[in-house]
């Protein structure tokens, strides 16, 4: 099981074996293609093998030296970095069709609030690396999400945040005052509610890591959560039930919103 999580997306594998095979047939070599394509032969070796993605380049530069008339361009479609994680896939269908959605995070600002700077912050330092196609892939995917925040129908909108999230200094003081300051802008919308946990309140129940409460349309209620290479999304009543009601405890902890965002705003100008 846990070779199959590490192996190669079958497209990559799929399209690399593409490229050998036309590159075969028109007895083009592999050192040829390298230096078409400007590229090592252990680098041509790796895309055509599967463990690395075939890049655009590789694939027109194949595409015009072995004559497939477009049938290798035509894979670069297919082999776009994924917008979200898979195991977050699940969660994020949901959340684009949520008539409501609460949240509590601990260490960071949630993605629905976060800017382009914070985002891309986070990901360019993800472990492991991503590439930058799939970094600015996986950023604008976010900045998308957040539509949802001023769409209609409007959803309701309310988060926690944890003291600490506030004073992690993603990016640095410059990205982390920008973000601060724009969470101060989304708390003034109408359906959007944005609360501070101050670390000097001892709410138990936040220390165990964030969590997300949504209802659906059909006036289903689920509850995600997530970890580091993990995530779950519940829609069990009883499981559910456990986690708004530890929500609840952290919500009632927290600072009301007009004291959270002279809080927020306080952080801000210290930094």
């Amino acid at each position: 099981m846990t070779g199959e999580a590490t192996r190669p997306p079958m497209a990559w594998r799929y399209c690399g074996n593409q490229v050998k095979l036309w590159r075969e047939q028109a007895g083009v070599t592999r050192e040829q293609l390298a230096r078409e394509a400007a590229y090592g032969y252990e680098t041509v070796k790796s895309m055509e093998q599967g463990r690395r993605r075939p890049s655009s380049r590789l694939l027109q530069v194949a595409d015009q030296l072995c004559g497939a008339g477009g049938k290798l361009t035509a894979a670069q479609e297919f082999l776009k970095p994924e917008r979200f994680p898979e195991r977050t896939r699940e969660f994020m269908q949901a959340e684009a069709e949520a008539i409501a959605l609460y949240g509590y995070e601990p260490l960071l600002v949630p993605g629905l609030l976060q800017t382009e700077a914070y985002a891309r912050a986070l990901m360019g330092n993800s472990c492991p690396p991503l590439d930058d196609e799939t970094i600015a892939e996986r950023v604008a995917a976010r900045l998308e999400r957040q539509e949802k925040l001023r769409r209609k129908p409007t959803a309701l909108f309310g988060f926690v945040l944890y003291e600490a999230a506030l004073r992690t200094g993603v990016g640095g003081p410059e990205v982390m005052r920008r973000q601060l300051e724009a969470l101060l802008a989304v708390g003034l919308l109408r359906n959007v509610s944005v609360q501070v946990l101050p670390a000097d309140r001892v709410a138990y129940p936040a220390l165990s890591g964030s969590l997300v409460l949504l209802e659906t349309e059909e006036h289903e209620h689920l509850a995600y959560v997530e970890a580091q290479e993990t995530s779950a999304l519940y829609s069990d009543p009883m499981k559910v039930s456990r986690l708004a009601q530890r929500h609840g405890i952290i919500r009632m902890q927290a600072l009301g919103v007009e004291e959270s965002a002279r809080f927020i705003g306080e952080v801000a100008e210290a930094l």
